[in-house]
């Protein structure tokens, strides 16, 4: 396959498929008119790949991620301290951005959003 179909086929587009083979995230081959071939392994590998940063896995854990997956000899528990770890990460955003959404709820609430030019938000964001 080449690259438009492979993009075509996992949804990626064509940069991020490239960018993947520079960061040795997949190996297509490469015929004698230097054009990329991938086999339907490379396929795989880039569905994969599409899955895990859908779910928000960094380009580290997805490295990760793939080489246990290939690894047959694996053992889950090292595939499960790379998702916990970002599963704790997750938490951490969500938390934060619980907060933020906390926060700012309260100085939408207490600006009157009238004519009148004093308001809390900007009060809030001016402070030190």
């Amino acid at each position: 396959m080449n690259i438009g179909e492979v993009s075509q086929r996992s949804g990626l587009p064509a940069k991020t498929i490239r960018y993947y083979e520079d960061i040795g995230l997949v190996t297509p081959l490469r015929g004698a008119n230097g054009y990329r071939r991938f086999r339907e392994s490379d396929m795989h590998k880039l569905l994969f790949l599409a899955r895990a940063r859908q779910l928000g896995f960094s380009i580290e854990d997805c490295r990760d991620l793939l080489a246990l997956w290939e690894d047959k000899g694996r053992a889950s528990a090292d595939v499960r301290a790379i998702a916990q770890g970002h599963l704790t990460r997750i938490e951490a955003r969500i938390a934060d951005l619980r907060a933020m959404q906390a926060t700012l709820a309260d100085l939408v609430c207490a600006c009157a959003g009238d004519a009148r030019p004093d308001c809390p938000i900007l009060q809030d964001l001016a402070r030190d």
